[in-house]
């Protein structure tokens, strides 16, 4: 792997890590266990459509990892590793289904998919059919949370790389 796309990639990892600890520092605004906007997929979603998938689940993997060292549990390794690795197995999917257009759609199924990682941990932990009840908020949170996240990918795709790869950045 080139220094360049190395160094971009860590760029990447880091864009994702600084945004998920600036959301992890605001307050919810609703009181239910795992609704969150989840703002760091947009940078998931910005290397799926402009790198690999190898590169794409190496920035995941890594801001799961140091999030989870800086600010988590043991136990939210596990919620964090199930919802993303289910949400980048949907979003690659999805994605090559689109040919990487309409990343809000792509998006929206990554939140989809990352909320039922998680409840699926949840129930595997517990063992209680209760959680299941979140379900239906849960959904209604990703197609939401997934909209919003997809169109600031979008506009992140749209303005922000043509910015990086221009030929004065790059040099």
């Amino acid at each position: 792997m080139k220094l360049n796309k190395i160094t971009t990639l860590a760029l990447f990892t880091t864009l994702a890590l600084i945004i998920f600890t600036i959301e992890n520092a605001i307050p919810t605004l609703i009181p239910i266990p795992g609704i969150k906007l989840g703002l760091a997929n947009i940078i998931t979603l910005v290397v799926l459509h402009n790198y690999s998938p190898k590169d794409t689940l190496l920035v995941l993997l890594m801001r799961i990892l140091l999030a989870s060292f800086f600010f988590g549990q043991a136990i939210s390794l596990l919620y964090s590793l199930a919802g993303g690795l289910l949400c980048f197995a949907a979003m690659l999917l999805i994605h090559r289904l689109l040919q990487g257009h309409y990343l809000f759609l792509i998006s929206i199924v990554g939140a989809i998919f990352h909320n039922l990682g998680q409840l699926a941990v949840a129930y595997l932990i517990t063992e209680v059919p209760g959680v299941l009840v979140y379900l239906p908020f849960l959904l209604l949170s990703a197609i939401l949370t997934g909209l919003f996240t997809g169109l600031c990918a979008q506009f992140t795709q749209r303005y922000l790389i043509p910015a990086i790869t221009d030929s004065r950045f790059s040099q």
